[in-house]
């Protein structure tokens, strides 16, 4: 029988050996060792650790999209919008850092390539909604008719960069850096 709490036990060891050791630093019988489960019952409940990692970045997908839908409204103008989303994707990783640098790591892996094409194409499911913020943003001339991934790195590079920097203790961003860092994003991709 499948209990909810080992395979909770699993993903909280798996987030946290993955995101401070990496994919490869970070062995199932490590994971297992920590979650306090034997070797064997990972695969209960993952069949092998490519399927543990993908949908470990799956959940985190659906806890990000909560968190950024959260008092999201579709009908403001395009920039209080694109400010709601980054200042809510930079508060979550910032009390979050271990997500944060799970995410880092799987987007910048062989993993997340596929992930990112496929949400930067439009062909893939789930919670698109910078991607549908760029394409109305261009469509209204209000942003810079540049390629969607020129967009993304213009205004999440920055984003990641000082988040990053905030979870290694280079920089303290509180509510008024947050704002401040956001702001200068939308600046770089808007007409």
């Amino acid at each position: 029988m499948h209990r909810p709490e080992k395979r909770e036990e699993i993903v909280r060891a798996a987030l946290g050996l993955i995101a401070e050791n990496g994919f490869h630093g970070a062995p199932m019988a490590m994971i297992a060792d920590r979650a306090g489960v034997g070797a064997g019952t990972i695969y209960r409940y993952f069949e092998n650790k490519d399927v543990l990692i993908i949908e470990l970045f799956r959940e985190l997908e659906e806890r990000i999209s909560s968190v950024l839908m959260d008092g999201y409204e579709p009908t403001r103008p395009l920039r209080e919008r694109f400010i709601h989303l980054g200042s809510a994707l930079m508060r979550h990783f910032i009390a979050n850092p271990l997500d944060f640098r799970y995410l880092e790591q799987f987007h910048n892996s062989p993993y997340g390539v596929e992930v990112r094409r496929d949400k930067i194409m439009g062909k893939r499911e789930g919670c698109n909604v910078f991607r549908d913020v760029f394409a109305e943003g261009i469509s209204q001339g209000a942003l810079k008719e540049l390629p969607l991934v020129v967009l993304f790195a213009l205004a999440f590079g920055p984003i990641f960069a000082v988040t990053r920097d905030h979870i290694l203790g280079f920089v303290t961003l509180d509510r008024r850096m947050i704002s401040q860092a956001v702001e200068a994003c939308w600046d770089a991709v808007r007409l």
